[in-house]
């Protein structure tokens, strides 16, 4: 079911709104990520083959973080050995240094991502590095990538808040995600890694950048603030949205964040908007309901569990 069928408004007031949506799915890295019991490869790919019959065109598959970090992921290379591509969908890998390029570019992929910082601290604690010397690092990692053909995209972790340094200003985000763009990076995904994002804080940010384009959208839903924020942001111009299926996620370097913004939840409100995004809700929601059964627990997303059957 969906908003046409609760006899809603097929449209309401459009100023300023995308007349299309893109939604970049992390639910099979970011969401499985944190996941403490080891999902099995098979349920992985019938998860990535379900949300690509649903009509996603973007899958972000999994990760190239070394395994010791990240060991839900430790399966990258088979995983993607053993996927059935569908044709006009993307499957974005996340890379966190050269090694982990190398051994996506063993491994074929097309499209990567790199995983930076907007705050000092979570610089030291999780990329080994500072607010400043992580350029450098990265700068190898996108010029290489770049000259291979592959498209890069740019997550900026902790753009509104850092629960070590508190809300972070926007001056200081707007001036890393530039940097990101300028070492080469085609997009750039601005994250609330602990949820924490108020839509004056995200209007804020976005009007820091002379091209809104190239921006995407990562919130997470830890006060309840993420269809908010996504609202604002299309509302700027702002027109792919990263989401999880079934709300799916968290960080694991993060202890207070909660899941993602569910994928299912963006839709119902991109229906009721009367935004194109090219995806079969009802199809999403089985998903959803699927892989919270393999994971034995509730979906976090509000629409499943309204829907799910």
């Amino acid at each position: 079911m969906g908003a046409r069928e609760l006899g809603l408004p097929e449209k309401v007031s459009t100023t300023g709104l995308p007349e299309r949506v893109t939604i970049w799915e992390v639910g099979p890295r970011d969401g499985l990520q944190n996941e403490k019991s080891i999902v099995p490869v098979e349920v992985k790919l019938e998860f990535l083959d379900r949300l690509a019959a649903a009509g996603l065109t973007t899958l972000e598959a999994t990760s190239f973080v070394h395994p010791k970090w990240v060991p839900q992921l430790a399966d990258a290379e088979e995983l993607l050995a053993r996927l059935a591509r569908h044709e006009g969908v993307r499957y974005p890998v996340l890379v966190p240094n050269e090694r982990g390029l190398n051994r996506a570019l063993d491994a074929g992929v097309e499209h990567i991502a790199i995983f930076a910082s907007a705050t000092e601290t979570f610089a030291r604690k999780n990329l080994n590095s500072t607010l400043e010397t992580q350029f450098d690092m990265f700068e190898p990692v996108v010029s290489r990538a770049v000259a291979e053909g592959l498209e890069v995209r740019g997550y900026l972790s902790m753009c509104f808040g850092d629960p070590s340094e508190g809300a972070v200003p926007a001056k200081q985000v707007v001036e890393a995600g530039r940097r990101l763009l300028e070492l080469g990076c085609s997009q750039l995904s601005l994250g609330d890694t602990i949820g924490v994002a108020t839509a004056g804080q995200v209007e804020a940010v976005l009007a820091g950048f002379d091209d809104v384009g190239k921006l995407a959208v990562h919130f997470h839903d830890t006060y309840g603030q993420a269809l908010a924020n996504t609202l604002v942001a299309l509302r700027c111009g702002v027109s792919t949205v990263d989401s999880s299926a079934g709300g799916l996620g968290g960080c694991p370097y993060a202890e207070s964040a909660t899941g993602n913004l569910a994928t299912e939840d963006l839709v119902w409100m991109l229906d009721g908007l009367g935004i194109a995004h090219g995806a079969n809700l009802d199809a999403l929601v089985e998903t959803s309901a699927w892989m919270a059964e393999k994971l034995g627990k509730p979906s976090a997303s509000r629409v499943v569990n309204a829907l799910a059957k």
